[in-house]
């Protein structure tokens, strides 16, 4: 159980690989050395989206503790829950889990991330955006969020989590395909052609009453703001409760014409 905190330079130079070009100053970041080919790892994900297309999320993850090594392997969390850590981790133990830091986390958020690291055993990783808050306010003026909510995503999450899974062959995450109409069709296993990677989504297909029941059956850590109208958790200032009812991920950018912060597009 530990965590690390990495910022300008990519995951995959903490672990003796190459660091990377941000992608925000028009340059694509280079894939870390000892990784194997993309078109070995397009092959492997095609296999897998044939061979699991009816498995459940513990088989998904065996088959990839069978495929790929764990320290080519990273779990991405935003901390909402620590369902798919747990999960993860108890096949493949000492896994890296990525947390991107974006600077406008609530404390509930950063509080869950701590008893990741704690409680499991798994490396949490911060990764960060190439500027602080405070930097990004002085070239783009205060609250970007608020006047150009695709800029400051792209800034504080695309760009760093790109950066970040260069040092990877494949990431999970905890897409599930009953948060929003624009997920829906989120396949198990899938080539992430825009990072490079194979993509698996082991909990696509559960609901959010599983996520609560495998969370009490596992003493999983939990963020508090789930108990509190938050069934969907990103950074506080574009982040509201959500009526009961309504879509869970509807209290994310209220108000506004968007509905991903750009990670799964």
């Amino acid at each position: 159980m530990s965590a690390v905190n990495i910022g300008a330079v990519g995951v995959g130079a903490t672990k003796g690989d190459s660091a990377g070009t941000s992608v925000a100053d028009g340059a694509d970041v280079p894939r870390a050395a000892g990784l194997r080919p993309v078109e070995e790892l397009r092959a492997l994900a095609a296999s897998g989206a044939e061979e699991l297309h009816e498995a459940s999320a513990e088989q998904i993850v065996r088959w990839v503790a069978d495929n790929f090594a764990v320290q080519r392997t990273a779990v991405a969390c935003s901390m909402a829950d620590a369902v798919l850590p747990h999960l993860v981790s108890s096949v493949t133990p000492g896994v890296d889990v990525l947390f991107l830091d974006t600077g406008y986390h609530f404390v509930e958020t950063y509080a869950t991330r701590d008893e990741v690291a704690r409680t499991l055993d798994v490396r949490v990783v911060d990764v960060k955006p190439l500027q602080t808050v405070a930097e990004q306010d002085a070239e783009f003026g205060a609250e970007l969020f608020a006047r150009d909510p695709n800029l400051c995503c792209a800034r504080r999450k695309v760009e760093p989590l790109h950066r970040a899974l260069a040092g990877y062959e494949l990431w999970f995450t905890g897409v599930r395909r009953e948060e929003a109409p624009t997920r829906t069709a989120t396949r198990f296993v899938a080539f992430d052609e825009k990072n490079g990677l194979v993509k698996v989504n082991p909990l696509a297909a559960w609901t959010f009453d599983q996520v609560i029941d495998y969370a009490s059956a596992h003493a999983v850590p939990m963020n508090l703001l789930l108990g509190n109208g938050y069934p969907s958790i990103g950074c506080e200032p574009c982040t509201r409760p959500v009526a009961p009812g309504e879509d869970p991920r509807s209290g994310r950018w209220a108000g506004l014409a968007k509905t991903e912060c750009g990670l799964h597009l």
